[in-house]
């Protein structure tokens, strides 16, 4: 099957008004690929049918397109810098700084806005329980994983993986936050429940309202603002500052960095950004 430059032009045009993300010519053979598989699986003879349906059921066929062309590669402890730093710098200066509130509790609020199928809400969670372990009963502690694609996120709320997904994990992490099954399921592993406890999956488009309210101490935005545009990343960096508790950080992917909007962070890591106090 031949993707003409009209399709081509008009499916990039399609994911970048549902989504934000900019798809060029470097792009083509992936898009090609993952069109492919769509068509096969709507039982369609050329990619021109496809931007047919589009056409005419947008809306409908709108989620299933982008789960289907979203890109969701992700590890446990991903960019582990950032999980350093947690541990080291801003969770035991949290620790000396946060107050109680009126339910008696400490509270620490940390937003992964692109989950993708969990690992790095996960591996946030290991990282704040881990360090806050002397002291967990004082602390509320809660995790919201958000992404575009429905399927992921099941994936995610599921917190089962093969067994190949953790062998980089240190033994005692291991023992600690996940089960590994047995008989037919001696290949997977399933989260421990008091990880799952404090994290949160749901759906969210970043183009459009964000129903929480936050405050949140911490953001991770990592490997998603490479996908659009100036214009874009630049309003979704103000919406996250507005977002950010004073002192929050922002954590970014090792090729992404906040342009013009540098000026209102002071950058405290690699790739990790602090909104002023």
């Amino acid at each position: 099957m031949r993707l003409s430059d009209d399709d081509f032009k008009f499916i990039c045009q399609f994911v970048y008004e549902s989504t934000g993300i900019v798809l060029n010519d470097s792009k083509r053979e992936m898009l090609y690929r993952r069109l492919t598989r769509i068509i096969r699986d709507r039982k369609l003879n050329s990619f021109s049918q496809y931007c047919q349906l589009l056409r005419k059921q947008g809306e409908q066929e709108k989620d299933f397109f982008i789960n289907a062309i979203t890109t969701n590669l992700t590890s446990f402890f991903r960019e582990n810098h950032h999980f350093e730093y947690l541990t080291t710098e801003e969770i035991p200066a949290l620790i000396k700084s946060k107050t109680a509130g009126s339910n008696g509790k400490k509270r620490l609020r940390v937003w992964s806005s692109a989950s993708s199928t969990g690992e790095e809400p996960y591996s946030i969670g290991i990282t704040l329980l881990e360090a806050l372990k002397n002291d967990l009963p004082s602390w509320d502690v809660k995790i919201l994983a958000t992404d575009i694609d429905s399927d992921v996120l099941a994936k995610g709320k599921a917190g089962v993986y093969d067994v190949n997904r953790i062998e980089d994990i240190p033994k005692n992490l291991k023992q600690s936050y996940f089960f590994q099954g047995c008989g037919k399921s001696s290949q997977s592993v399933k989260v421990h429940e008091k990880l799952q406890r404090i994290i949160t999956f749901k759906q969210l488009n970043l183009l459009h309202d964000w129903p929480m309210k936050g405050p949140f101490d911490a953001i991770f935005c990592r490997n998603v603002i490479i996908y659009f545009d100036k214009k874009t990343q630049h309003d979704l960096f103000a919406r996250y500052f507005d977002m950010l508790a004073p002192g929050g950080l922002l954590f970014l992917g090792h090729s992404e960095n906040l342009g013009n909007y540098q000026q209102y962070f002071s950058n405290v890591g690699r790739t990790i950004f602090r909104k002023p106090y």
